[in-house]
């Protein structure tokens, strides 16, 4: 399941506030600055800059060319 879009016009990164890539075929919130993703677990983001994990130069490149992708924030 999908997260809420209302949610996702909320959601920002916790370390640098800025917009955040969702891809829910991955259930993954990725910051393409940082290539650093937070995990969506049970459609709960786990937001916390403890549990972020590093994204290589392949993954970087699948996330941000999944068409399942949308960015955070208003449209």
């Amino acid at each position: 399941m999908a997260l809420d879009t209302f949610l996702l016009e909320l959601i920002e990164d916790p370390a640098d506030h800025g917009v955040l890539r969702y891809v829910a075929s991955r259930d993954v919130l990725y910051n393409p600055r940082t290539r650093q993703a937070y995990d969506v677990r049970d459609d709960i983001p786990v937001l916390l800059t403890s549990e972020v994990r590093a994204v290589d130069a392949a993954e970087h490149e699948e996330i941000m060319n999944d068409p399942s992708g949308r960015d955070t924030g208003r449209p």
